[in-house]
């Protein structure tokens, strides 16, 4: 149950030494309750009066609201401390997320991010609040009542000692094999997630060429993985608990025997006797409770470790801000210079040496096939990638020197507005979505911005108009609708001047898409452009055009230039027209 990893998480020691002592103090309460209920009966059997025993009682229930009392407070100290753990740690992964964007999101997968988010910070949540006191009560409480017995029954002692360890011993195989079968059960959930979030993404292009069905089937067949991993983990955690607790109840149960054929024997006296009957079974209460909540602790373990991995809270702070450093806007005299830039993934090379410059309010056109690395580029340019090789140099005004830039830098990043494939849709109203940019935007400038993306229609259908919930299971749209969206956040707020797009119109039919080309034509002027995409029919709109093949620049120069010359652009030119012939 005890994750190492739980240390890792800030003030994870100092809470267990507070626990401790709280359960220090419980444990002090069990022994009064015990000493006090065992006097009470032992007085009432001897024929004492009524009121000597009634003390006796009253003492106990003083115990037993102290107890509870405890109990009570510790939880609450617990409740605020995992909820501030699972906010930090979502802070840390979302910030990982818009720190390095769609790589990041793209190698973790997007249904493992969202889980990890979502359901397993609860789960961490769940076991931070599990974890921590029965960890505590595991050790304190038997080691103060096996201390208390020693003097009062030896023999009784002895058992309990004798039988403790062989318990942990089974416990820590018991946790090796459980927690191996969730491990298996997190990745078949994990796998399932990220099959369910592509599914819904390509839904319109599965039907399209009509693979819906074989790719039902797919997710079919994940789930049923899922399936036999939960039940073989839940399997191994019901049997692992019900195993200790059998052990406890015997344990229990020699010691009953045992005080019972004394008793008889007359070598131990009644009281005593009693006590130990009392004291035992809390002395296994903490192995009972561990064993009850084993499973729940299972895969708040395992979320942990997850989130831990991907976004650990004792790396570096991620940058996104440049301390002292103040840029103006950009403009039309300014310049970026991209040199020699390269990026790697885990298994092979997506950037190779790329240079390029950028002048002022350009459009430039990031071109190639499938896998050349547009998109790579894309999020380099748009700072969610830090290049393994090479740099950037930029000049913001006339006469001003080029210089290093940081393009994970605030400066940069609030001049940018980026436009993936798939626009993520916040579950907020319309409104919200809409505003994302700039939350403060009056009525008036978002009426502007829908005007001007053509989204009028979709409000009129809209049931409460700009306060219809959309996104995240609520109010589906289409992928064309959702592109408008993402063009109305960068229309509504001007003062980002830098548009990347990362293939916009990829999941569009042609029909839809030249549509939308009328709309964000004009929102391209006056502002620097770089628009990843394999339509060529985007470069007759574009000032220059970047050819990527294999990770590298191909060709870079002005559409009509490039096509004269004969070169890349040509070559890709016609493939993509042997390709629409087939």
């Amino acid at each position: 149950m005890l994750d190492k990893n739980m240390f890792a998480l800030p003030g994870a020691s100092r809470m267990l030494a507070v626990l401790c002592f709280f359960t220090l103090l419980k444990a002090a309460s069990v022994v009064g309750q015990a000493w006090m209920l065992a006097t009470a009966v032992d007085l009432l059997r001897a024929g004492s009066p009524v009121v000597d025993a009634a003390f006796a009682l009253a003492g106990f229930l003083v115990c037993f609201m102290a107890r509870q009392a405890i109990v009570f407070f510790q939880d609450g100290l617990l409740e605020r401390y995992a909820d501030a753990c699972v906010t930090q740690l979502r802070s840390s992964l979302l910030q990982r997320v818009f720190a390095e964007g769609p790589l990041f999101v793209g190698a973790m997968g997007t249904g493992n991010v969202v889980t990890l988010a979502l359901e397993g910070a609860e789960q961490v949540e769940n076991y931070l609040r599990l974890v921590l006191p029965k960890i505590a009560g595991v050790v304190i409480i038997p080691l103060v009542l096996l201390a208390f017995a020693f003097p009062f029954d030896w023999v009784s002692g002895l058992i309990m000692l004798v039988v403790f360890p062989f318990i942990i011993f089974y416990m820590v195989l018991l946790g090796k094999t459980a927690k191996a079968e969730a491990d298996k059960q997190h990745d078949e959930f994990n796998r399932l997630a990220n099959h369910f979030v592509d599914t819904l993404r390509g839904i319109d292009t599965l039907k399209l060429f009509g693979r819906g069905a074989d790719r039902g089937e797919e997710v079919f067949a994940a789930s049923e993985r899922l399936r036999r991993a939960t039940m073989k983990t839940l399997r191994t955690a019901i049997l692992s608990g019900a195993v200790l607790d059998l052990f406890a109840t015997f344990s229990v149960a020699a010691v009953a025997i045992m005080l019972g054929f004394r008793l008889v024997d007359g070598s131990i006296a009644f009281f005593p006797a009693l006590l130990m009957l009392i004291l035992v079974p809390e002395y296994f209460k903490p192995i009972r409770e561990y064993a009850s909540d084993y499973h729940a602790s299972l895969d708040g373990k395992t979320a942990l470790a997850s989130l831990l991995k991907a976004a650990p809270l004792d790396a570096p702070a991620l940058r996104l801000a440049e301390p002292g450093a103040s840029y103006p806007p950009w403009s039309a005299s300014s310049v970026l210079e991209v040199r020699g830039v390269s990026f790697d993934y885990a298994d092979h090379r997506g950037l190779e040496g790329v240079s390029f410059s950028a002048r002022g309010f350009s459009k430039i056109a990031i071109v190639g096939m499938s896998g050349s690395g547009k998109s790579t580029l894309a999020n380099v340019v748009g700072g969610f990638a830090k290049p393994s090789e090479g740099g950037f140099c930029a000049s913001f005004g006339d006469g001003e020197e080029l210089r290093p830039f940081d393009l994970a830098s605030d400066a940069w990043r609030r001049q940018v507005a980026y436009i993936p494939q798939d626009p993520y849709l916040f579950h907020a109203s319309l409104r919200d979505n809409i505003a994302f940019y700039r939350p403060d935007a009056d009525d008036a400038a978002v009426a502007r911005a829908i005007e001007a993306m053509g989204l009028q229609s979709l409000v009129e259908q809209l049931p409460q108009g700009l306060d219809t919930p959309i996104g995240e299971g609520a109010r589906a749209l289409s992928g064309g609708q959702a592109q408008r969206i993402a063009l109305a956040r960068a229309f509504l707020d001007p003062s980002r001047r830098i548009l990347i797009f990362d293939e916009p119109t990829a999941h569009l039919d042609i029909e839809t898409e030249l549509e939308l080309k009328e709309r964000m034509l004009p929102l391209m002027e006056g502002r620097l452009v770089f628009f990843a995409t394999h339509r060529l029919h985007w470069i007759g709109n574009m000032d220059a055009v970047l050819v990527m093949e294999d990770g590298r620049v191909a060709e870079f120069g002005a559409p009509d230039e490039l096509l004269a010359r004969g070169g890349a652009l040509t070559r890709l030119a016609e493939r993509t027209l042997e390709g629409g012939r087939r």
